[in-house]
């Protein structure tokens, strides 16, 4: 009866302790500046660009060949799909085309958010499987670390412009051109936490009863590496966001059709200099985007990193 009881109280001190040790790295994290900054910016991008179709005035596709490159503010016409010229007041002006660049900036929110975020899903769940493989088994350890080596060599954004000159240009094959050159950082993170934690006791633990490999994996390595890749996944997010606005800045991302910031700000260069509106708010956009992400990698980086934390 005393055993029994022991045991169950030793249980219970360690789910407190468990509990406790949870609950302090979220009061970090909560406290944390930069956690709290970035995750208010990056939240109020997502509201916009989810009520893009109430905020946005009109559709950003339509135009009217009267109302081109007009200054922010001025009213001018529109023409809508059934044909029908209405008055419209362009709010952050209009391009060369006529078209509202308030309405292209707001719905080019959702790509850049999209494009942010599935390139940083794409790159990590790769990375992860990549990672742990290599990690663990040092039979294929050498051969795909030289891959690795290999796409690291080539600058990432010729890499990403090469894969969409290839393939037709879309939003998947975006993603996938700027996921690509990502994978390789990924991998060599989670290898190098692998290494460090396949010498655990309780890894060698697991090893000498015989517990199958993807279950080590799965089961006692990985849930280790969540906190880095937490953190290295927000900044391809930015990276992601960045690249796309290259891309189409350049004139090899999305088709032109399609309202992004990197499309607003290359359909708008030929005429900086006289309308300068046509690349300002897009990029004020974009640099708040991305200054927004990297801050909230920074304080995720410096709470859930034990060193960091111990430092603060």
């Amino acid at each position: 009866m005393a055993d029994t009881t022991t045991t169950s109280f030793n249980e219970l001190s360690v789910e407190a302790a468990s509990v406790i040790r949870h609950e302090s790295v979220w009061t970090r994290v909560r406290r944390n500046g930069g956690v709290r900054l970035g995750g208010a910016v990056l939240a109020v991008l997502v509201l916009v660009a989810l009520a893009a179709p109430w905020l946005g005035t009109v559709d950003p596709s339509l135009f009217d060949p009267a109302s081109r490159d007009l200054t922010p503010g001025k009213m001018g016409e529109i023409t809508t799909l059934e044909g029908e010229s209405l008055a419209h007041r362009f709010l952050m002006g209009s391009d060369s085309f006529g078209r509202d660049i308030y309405s292209r900036v707001i719905y080019g929110t959702r790509v850049s958010l999209i494009v942010g975020v599935c390139t940083a899903m794409v790159a990590l769940a790769i990375g992860i499987v990549f990672g742990l493989v290599s990690g663990f088994l040092r039979r294929v350890d050498g051969i795909l670390m030289r891959v690795m080596d290999g796409l690291m060599a080539i600058p990432a954004i010729l890499i990403a412009i090469a894969l969409v000159a290839m393939w037709r240009g879309s939003l998947l094959t975006v993603v996938i051109a700027i996921a690509i050159p990502e994978i390789p950082r990924v991998t060599r993170l989670v290898r190098s936490l692998v290494l460090t934690i396949r010498e655990e006791p309780y890894v060698e633990a697991a090893v000498s009863l015989g517990t199958p490999t993807w279950k080590i994996m799965w089961r006692h390595i990985l849930p280790n590496t969540m906190a880095p890749l937490i953190v290295q996944g927000t900044f391809i997010c930015a990276a992601g966001i960045l690249t796309e606005a290259i891309l189409s800045f350049l004139g090899v991302g999305l088709p032109p059709d399609i309202p992004t910031w990197g499309n607003v700000m290359a359909e708008g260069r030929a005429q900086f200099n006289e309308y300068p509106h046509n690349i300002f708010f897009p990029g004020i956009f974009l640099a708040v985007t991305v200054l927004a992400v990297n801050i909230l990698g920074d304080g995720l980086r410096d709470t859930l990193d034990p060193k960091m934390a111990k430092r603060a």
